[in-house]
């Protein structure tokens, strides 16, 4: 119970930083959606960070990690959002806008997690 508990209160953490980062960096004027890549990118560095650190010397707790690998970067990170606003550029006919956000998020996303792992070494 207490794992579930862990993971669920950095899962909430995560989320409403999400959203207010949403609000604040989405652009409404072009559609393009700045703050859940902000999000995505960030949360594939602190992933990085937090599971270099729990390999570590296993500088970090199991309930540690659950709270802050599983919990927090869980629900501050989105893929169903980001596939959502992939919908909206094809069902647009923009595709030029989908193909940067989905490469640039999954190139920028895997450089942040070996960035953060490299970080902790």
């Amino acid at each position: 119970m207490k794992q579930i508990l862990l993971v669920f209160l950095g899962g909430g953490f995560g989320s409403v930083l999400r959203f207010i980062i949403s609000k604040w960096l989405n652009n409404s004027e072009n559609g393009i959606p700045y703050g859940t890549f902000a999000a995505n990118i960030i949360g594939s560095l602190l992933i990085g960070i937090i599971l270099g650190l729990a390999a570590k010397n296993e500088t970090l707790s199991q309930s540690q990690t659950l709270l802050l690998a599983t919990g927090f970067c869980g629900g501050f990170t989105t893929f169903s959002t980001f596939a959502y606003e992939n919908h909206v550029f094809l069902k647009s006919g923009d595709f030029m806008s989908f193909a940067i956000y989905s490469v640039a998020s999954f190139v920028v996303g895997f450089l942040a997690v070996f960035l953060g792992m490299f970080l902790v070494k």
